[in-house]
């Protein structure tokens, strides 16, 4: 899976475009993904991504980094054996493609507006 763009509230991900916060996992992609609280990323958000034992979460906080990540999170992953990166969506898509690309388990949840 490889991101070819991301502009405020749209990423095209091999050759389809969405406008929706979207989850990319190695083979396809979840544009239904929503969080309880939209601005905060939960462990009860990523469950579905713990199951799919990534080895990196690289997680997109929007354009502007709107979206925080729960205090705690980092760790509760790091004892599952996941990495979590987290930047601002367009840096995220870039480290998306480059831990792809270098044949890494990743898995993308990308906040694609503020």
């Amino acid at each position: 899976m490889r991101i070819s763009s991301y502009s405020f509230g749209k990423l095209v991900c091999t050759g389809k475009a969405y406008s929706s916060d979207l989850i990319i996992y190695p083979g396809k992609v979840d544009d239904l993904w929503w969080r309880d609280q939209s601005h905060l990323l939960a462990w009860k958000d990523i469950e579905e991504i713990i199951t799919a034992e990534p080895e990196v979460l690289v997680v997109g906080t929007g354009q502007f980094g709107m979206m925080k990540v729960e205090e705690g999170l980092t760790e509760r992953l790091k004892a599952e054996g996941i990495e979590l990166l987290v930047a601002r969506t367009k840096e995220a898509c870039e480290l998306f493609n480059k831990y792809s690309k270098e044949g890494k388990r990743v898995i993308g949840a990308f906040h694609l507006t503020c």
